[in-house]
């Protein structure tokens, strides 16, 4: 029985139709090099999905593996509740200081941390005695993840629309769809009614900072979300900006809230934070919140949520390695998302409608003319199945097809992602 065919008989795959995935040519990836993945015929791809957004330093990197290796020597896990260790007390020390806020929360994913910080802001109004903040205010089009309240907040119907009987109900701010100034004056008027209608029954603002990628890549400007965030503030409720897929250098800067301009209550960080080796997630908050958490116990103001493997040692001994890796490639990355940026602009297609870059991140929007793809011809996904004929694996969201390689990616890989999309869109015709 082939590897393949044991993974039909007892896999389930995320975000994946079961049938789609026994009939279609699949992929086993054996192991990885720099930017390059590897099946097990031996061919050889450019990551350009960087594993789901996560890998920013390239696989087998040498610091994260010794890294990993040393913490291996210690203790490979040890709960957090009730105790503690070092390199989750450092590795806390060193985001505090990245992002200026003061406490770190850890947990497993990039759902978790959102869903982590809707609770934190949730107790945290009521055991300040604001009882009446009882709901999020969201983007729409916003993907928060997929646990049950990251869900709630979440406003894409395709992957959200089967829970809704399950989900609360979130105050959907509209959001401008590529940075246009008459855009986003129209979204920001309909958001200041908003405020002015639910302000007093919120407790946060949840945003996906100047980019909201599993929408398709949508963008607003750094003026627009400052406007919106002081909306929030000025409303009384927090701002929680999830950067699980912005953050660790992937628009330019360790994360997108230092382009923004904004300060935000709440930090969600997942994806880079190991540089795609482990799953860890973080949500960072300030003192002020944490401070509504004190009291005597039998207040019983505990923040009652973790998990088995919060703050796992491996982990964080990865994503110490991580951040000092980081450094030195954010200084070398301009040129890096300069070239892509011109690749992907240059890339001429009667299917290409619109191409979105911004850093490291980007999306070809296909089109039939001036209207979508009939869904059932799956456009995005075959395009995505042509590009590892030549050498690249990409990942589609619907016909918006993806591009997001490692930071480490140079131009000559560059060159190989985007021809090997370029070849695809041909081979789909």
């Amino acid at each position: 029985m082939t590897l393949l065919e044991r993974d039909y008989r007892h896999l389930w795959h995320p975000f994946t139709q079961a049938s789609e995935w026994e009939a279609q040519d699949n992929l086993v990836i054996t192991h990885g090099e720099g930017v390059f993945l590897f099946d097990d015929q031996g061919r050889r791809y450019v990551d350009g999905t960087a594993s789901l957004w996560c890998n920013v330093l390239g696989h087998r990197h040498p610091a994260v593996d010794a890294g990993i290796r040393a913490q291996l020597d210690r203790v490979a896990h040890s709960t957090m509740l009730g105790l503690t260790h070092p390199p989750a007390i450092e590795l806390a020390e060193r985001l505090s200081a990245l992002s200026r806020l003061d406490r770190v929360f850890y947990s497993d994913s990039g759902s978790t941390a959102v869903e982590v910080a809707l609770k934190m802001a949730f107790q945290a109004k009521q055991q300040a005695g604001e009882t009446g903040r009882t709901r999020f205010a969201a983007l729409s089009e916003a993907y928060h993840g997929d646990t049950v309240g990251s869900v709630s907040i979440g406003g894409i119907e395709l992957f959200h629309g089967v829970y809704r009987p399950l989900l609360f109900d979130a105050v959907r701010v509209p959001s401008p769809e590529r940075a246009d100034p008459t855009d986003e004056a129209r979204c920001l008027a309909q958001a200041e009614a908003i405020f002015a209608e639910h302000g007093d029954t919120l407790c946060a603002l949840v945003v996906e900072p100047l980019v909201q990628g599993a929408a398709g890549m949508r963008r607003h400007s750094p003026a627009w979300l400052q406007a919106l965030a002081k909306l929030a503030r000025d409303a009384g409720a927090y701002v929680v900006a999830d950067e699980v897929a912005t953050g660790f250098g992937r628009t330019g800067t360790m994360f997108a809230c230092e382009r923004a301009g904004i300060e935000p209550d709440f930090l969600c960080l997942a994806k880079g934070l190991t540089g795609g080796y482990l799953p860890l997630a973080a949500t960072l908050t300030t003192e002020a919140v944490y401070e509504h958490f004190r009291g005597p116990y039998t207040e019983y103001r505990t923040f009652f949520h973790g998990h088995t493997y919060t703050g796992n040692p491996l982990a964080c001994a990865a994503a110490l390695a991580t951040l000092d890796a980081l450094p030195a490639v954010l200084a070398t990355l301009p040129a890096r998302a300069e070239a892509l940026g011109e690749k992907l602009l240059a890339l001429d297609h009667p299917a290409v409608a619109e191409r979105r870059v911004f850093g490291m991140m980007g999306a070809l929007l296909l089109r039939d003319g001036d209207r979508p793809f009939d869904p059932a011809l799956r456009v995005g996904h075959r395009v995505a199945l042509a590009a590892r004929r030549h050498g690249a694996i990409v990942r589609n969201l619907g016909d918006a097809v993806m591009v997001m390689p490692p930071l480490v990616t140079e131009e000559p890989e560059l060159e190989t992602l985007v021809q090997a999309v370029r070849r695809a869109l041909d081979d789909v015709g």
